[in-house]
């Protein structure tokens, strides 16, 4: 993994489901667009290519592989969002914000797998973001908003899963702590926002 050599600051938010990246990807979005009048982007993965839908379909449970076969569709799909997305807007100076990224990868993969290493490797090729907000809520708070949120469990949202996966965001924040700010994301919205704001304009990144 190397750092980004571009000029527009890649941002990732990461977190287990329900913590909220989706809706402090998308405040975020527009606090850039309309507070700091600065060129932004959103994405997430997975994609909304092939790959992307394959996996979606998967974690829906409509098919089943491997999960050697599903860590290396996830990593084929991040490969094609930084070739055809990603990198092309951070050469504009576009400022990125994905709603997932590698780490999602480690943590989750890791808890089904506990191929750490290996996941690590077929990783190795991606650009590092300028940094990553880890949205830090406990398992029960995540199982909770699914629940309230959604009609059902998918594939990775069983609670003993989460419960792993939570404590592989916690290493992995060790592991890339140059790079990552964890924020409790129990608060209100309003309040992991403007903390997400607030760190970005202290490390320049806005």
């Amino acid at each position: 993994m190397k750092k980004n050599p571009y000029q527009g600051k890649f941002i990732v938010i990461e977190g287990i489901d329900g913590c909220g990246k989706s809706t402090q990807t998308g405040l975020l979005l527009d606090c850039l667009q309309h507070v700091h009048h600065r060129k932004a982007h959103g994405t997430s993965e997975p994609t909304a290519s092939l790959i992307g839908g394959i996996i979606r379909s998967q974690i829906a449970e409509d098919w089943k592989s491997s999960n050697e076969c599903l860590q290396l569709l996830f990593s084929a799909d991040r490969l094609y969002h930084l070739e055809k997305e990603v990198i092309p807007l951070l050469k504009k100076g576009v400022a990125v914000i994905s709603d997932r990224y590698f780490f999602s990868t480690l943590a989750y993969g890791a808890a089904t797998m506990g191929e750490t290493d290996w996941l690590l490797r077929i990783n190795d090729k991606i650009i590092l973001p300028d940094i990553v907000f880890l949205l830090k809520i406990s398992a029960k708070t995540g199982i909770e908003r699914i629940h309230a949120n959604r009609h059902g469990i998918k594939l990775f949202e069983k609670e003993k899963i989460v419960e792993k996966v939570a404590r592989n965001y916690k290493q992995l924040a060790k592991q890339f702590r140059n790079i990552t700010v964890i924020v409790d994301g129990e608060q209100t919205i309003e309040k992991v926002a403007k903390e997400i704001q607030n760190i970005l304009v202290k490390r320049n990144l806005l």
